[in-house]
């Protein structure tokens, strides 16, 4: 069974990290965004297409390298397409039922469970659905008992949503949804294909637990702390790492050196060298930054290879690769 994670996109919302690495590799408890999606998938799912754009390059050297069971394929998507458009430009990898899944998307969700549900249902295709408090920035869903969608509503003002019920990124297709994707133009499988499959038998499959759209670096704090959370920690170190003193909800990379420093509810990639009388707070640090004695970094991001001086003081400012603070 095959299963296609959408990928595609610049990550502009992750910048700075995104200037050197593809969101799907940006780490997440030390591994990537990605591996999180694919390790969720049933064992049926034993092909992996990723369909991509933005440092495709360093993707596929990503998957190249690492070991799993499954196959992955990273399909080049040329120009933008939509999320319709994605999926129809990887139709050559799809033989059955097979499923979609954003990538941005961390959450408890039993993926297994969701593909006996749709076939259960015996439908053109299924959804995952999450109710949220305030639907005005989503797209909603109206389900009748038994879970049949009936009707779409596409980020509507709070007062006039039908539900609070909301599209939250997981598909089950029937290969037959193909056809209906055209090929010659940007395509969203939401807004355009879905509302067509109503009648065909479209069902929303909800579950509850937790569900984060990792788009933002806020997001990426709040994926953090819930999955930490769920595991009953505090923190994560990677292998090869020196510790300094840490409170929270942090993570410290591979090959990491923290000398007599603090980090407080941080994200540290991995080669990150942090000296003595240090505060990293409510900050990410890019792979391979060094930070010297006695400076202070709260509410920012320092991008990969980035340096900072001794006694330096970062405050809500984002630092790009290369960028020296001195």
């Amino acid at each position: 069974m095959e299963a296609v994670i959408l990928a595609g996109g610049l990550g502009t919302r992750m910048r700075p990290l995104t200037y050197t690495t593809p969101k799907p590799l940006l780490p997440l408890l030390n591994k990537p965004l990605v591996m999180h999606i694919i390790d969720s998938f049933p064992e049926r799912v034993d092909e992996v297409v990723l369909a991509a754009n933005y440092k495709i390059d360093k993707l596929r050297e990503y998957f190249e390298e690492v070991e799993m069971e499954r196959e992955v394929h990273v399909v080049d998507e040329p120009e933008p397409r939509g999320t319709g458009g994605a999926v129809k430009n990887v139709e050559d990898h799809i033989n059955d039922t097979f499923f979609v899944v954003n990538g941005d998307i961390v959450s408890d969700i039993d993926l297994g469970n969701f593909l006996k549900y749709h076939e259960r249902r015996g439908g053109v295709g299924t959804l995952s659905a999450w109710e949220v408090e305030d639907p005005s920035e989503f797209g909603v869903m109206d389900l009748e008992k038994g879970g049949r969608i009936k009707r779409f509503q596409e980020k509507p003002g709070l007062e006039e949503a039908f539900s609070n019920v909301i599209n939250a990124g997981h598909y089950i297709l029937e290969p037959e949804v193909l056809d209906m994707i055209p090929s010659d133009r940007k395509v969203s499988i939401e807004r355009e294909i879905f509302p067509r499959l109503l009648s065909d038998g479209l069902f929303g499959y909800e579950f509850e637990g937790y569900w984060i759209d990792c788009g933002r670096p806020e997001s990426l704090f709040e994926a953090q702390r819930t999955l930490l959370d769920v595991m009953s920690e505090k923190v994560m170190v990677g292998d090869s790492s020196v510790e300094g003193k840490l409170k929270g909800h942090v993570s410290v990379g591979d090959d990491c050196e923290l000398e007599a420093c603090e980090v407080i509810d941080s994200i540290i990639f991995d080669g990150v060298k942090i000296g003595s009388g240090s505060l990293i707070k409510d900050s990410i640090l890019g792979n391979d930054v060094v930070v010297e004695e006695d400076v202070r970094i709260e509410s920012s991001i320092v991008a990969d290879g980035s340096y900072v001086e001794d006694g330096k003081i970062i405050k809500d400012k984002n630092l790009k690769p290369e960028e020296e603070y001195k």
